[in-house]
């Protein structure tokens, strides 16, 4: 993977998103070998990274963890011009770390692990992460919170970006808090309704609308209200060859709200990529702050191995199989390319400030 992603090709992108040169260069080295050795095991990436040892890489890497915090480096890959952002959330399995004071039980009360909530805007198929937050059974505890406040702490810090784009969530973000702080705070959103709970949607004169469609059929409703306190729209479709129909709630046009809910990608396929190729139920820091560092680190090797991929896709890689992240989207490149030789306009966000003269186009959702 060294040989893949030269450290040359990492490091613009740190210098754009960390405010110090020092950081910059080693955030550089961590991201790089998060890529390469496919973990976030500190042990791991210490046997990867260029040093005197591995020993003392590992000392540097804590060091590193202890001084930066790359929650807002993550934040400067945010794209104004994207079309919706979306979240979702994970759960990062730790079942054998019963001594790990921030792990607690997941949803199925038995299994030892975190949650991982992060948002996203579609690039590629895909999603460039922005921004996440991290918490666990223990540390709800621990702080006297919820899973509900955790999420809206992190949809609070982003409101002022988000603008009117719309907030695009799935299921688990079904619930009539969630509904009344984003109307109150005046965030856009489409969310699917979580049908399996029968929440009660009433329409203008006070019907309760049964959520039930026909394979093929699209039903279109406004003014509707949930749990009779939230009013906004309601869109529901059963698409041919799909096991149950879809229904989304939101407080834009419903014809809209569908139209987007369609088109959003599969984040859950950047997750599957978070935990098989980078690593994320790796982790294993004995402390909760460094957990979450790990991961900010993470996101932003995921955000540029999927940027630079994109940008040196077809034809540019040729020879053997590459390990880890771009071995899994280019299975057949090897050889490293420059950037400046990929011919295109300029493009937004991060890529386009790193390679303003020849870097390619965003893919449109």
């Amino acid at each position: 993977m060294a040989q893949v992603l030269p450290l040359e090709q990492v490091e613009p992108f740190m210098a754009e998103s960390f405010e110090r040169d020092e950081h910059a260069r080693k955030a550089a080295k961590l991201v790089k070998a998060i890529l390469e050795a496919g973990s976030l095991r500190i042990s791991d990436l210490s046997q990867v990274m260029p040093g005197t040892s591995p020993e003392a890489n590992y000392k540097a890497i804590q060091r590193f963890l202890n001084e930066v915090d790359p929650g807002e480096p993550l934040l400067r890959l945010f794209d104004e011009d994207a079309p919706f952002y979306i979240g979702d959330v994970t759960e990062g399995e730790r079942p054998y770390a019963k001594r790990t004071g921030y792990v607690g039980r997941l949803s199925d009360g038995k299994t030892l692990g975190f949650w991982l909530l992060v948002l996203g805007q579609p690039y590629a198929g895909r999603a460039i992460p922005f921004a996440f937050v991290c918490y666990s059974e223990q540390t709800l505890n621990r702080d006297l919170t919820s899973r509900n406040l955790e999420q809206w702490r992190l949809f609070g810090r982003v409101k002022r970006l988000l603008g009117d784009k719309p907030l695009v969530l799935d299921r688990e973000f079904s619930y009539l808090g969630l509904f009344e702080a984003l109307e109150a705070s005046g965030i856009k959103y489409v969310i699917r309704l979580n049908v399996a709970k029968r929440p009660t949607i009433t329409d203008e004169d006070g019907q309760r609308v049964e959520l039930v469609i026909k394979a093929g059929e699209k039903v279109f409703l406004q003014g509707v209200r949930y749990l009779g306190k939230v009013k906004g729209n309601l869109a529901g479709y059963w698409q041919e060859g799909l096991d149950e129909a879809v229904w989304v709630f939101s407080n834009l046009e419903p014809r809209k709200a569908l139209e987007i809910y369609r088109s959003r990608m599969k984040i859950e396929q950047t997750f599957r990529d978070l935990k098989a190729l980078l690593g994320l139920e790796k982790a294993m820091p004995k402390s909760f702050d460094h957990l979450e560092k790990l991961i900010g680190l993470m996101l932003l090797a995921y955000a540029v191995g999927l940027l630079v991929g994109e940008a040196i896709r077809d034809g540019v890689y040729r020879g053997k199989k590459a390990r880890g992240l771009l071995g899994a989207v280019y299975p057949e490149r090897a050889q490293p390319a420059d950037l400046h030789s990929v011919v295109g306009k300029k493009a937004r966000g991060l890529l386009g400030a790193v390679y303003p003269a020849q870097a390619p186009a965003q893919a449109q959702a």
